[in-house]
């Protein structure tokens, strides 16, 4: 014989506290909210991370230039290194000949492993000054993915939080609702006097 149990919550019973109805809602709205909610907020802080940071890229590519230069003052013959860190970059001297102008000498940031006369890109700004190479496609996908997935995260801790919270309350309700039947009850059962 198969028995049908139904959730005592949505059921029309004795047994049916208002805190077991609260705590099916609240069920309902937590499912509604990680399926919807947290995605769209995802997206959201993903569009509006990826337009500011192709904003920053476009701005950047704008002021800064890119010069093939050649590596003219002396290459330090050690660095220091740090476990895990990849593609070090350390100062000095290079020179460059602009299209119709006199050669130029500056000081720029040239990657690990860089030999005295090499030809290397540098990036230099406005004023001369040598800058960092403005984020490329991939670094902008890059943040707005991490932060896309960083909204949603924490979209979802807010939303699980709210639910332990509510379900909490909901226990300590339905525990002194409980608490109350039973001393309502008890005389019955045990034929003890109430004190």
């Amino acid at each position: 014989m198969r028995i049908r149990v139904r959730d005592r919550r949505w059921r029309d019973n004795p047994l049916r506290r208002r805190s077991d109805v609260l705590e099916a809602w609240t069920a309902l709205v937590v499912a509604l909210l990680l399926l919807v909610v947290v995605p769209l907020a995802g997206a959201l802080a993903g569009l509006w991370a990826h337009a500011d940071a192709q904003t920053v890229a476009d701005r950047q590519r704008a002021e800064r230039h890119r010069v093939r230069a050649a590596v003219v003052g002396k290459v330090p013959d050690t660095l220091p290194t740090a476990e895990g860190v990849r593609g070090q970059t350390y100062r000095v001297t290079v020179r460059w000949t602009p299209p119709g102008e006199k050669a130029r000498t500056a000081t720029a940031r040239v990657p690990e492993g860089t030999r005295q006369g090499d030809r290397v890109d540098v990036w230099f700004d406005d004023r001369g000054r040598s800058v960092a190479a403005p984020p490329s496609d991939t670094m902008v996908w890059q943040h707005t993915l991490t932060m896309a997935t960083c909204a949603a995260g924490g979209a979802t801790a807010v939303v699980l939080l709210g639910h332990t919270v509510v379900r909490r309350a909901a226990m300590r309700h339905r525990l002194g609702e409980w608490e109350r039947e039973w001393a309502r009850t008890e005389p019955q059962w045990t034929r003890r006097r109430p004190a």
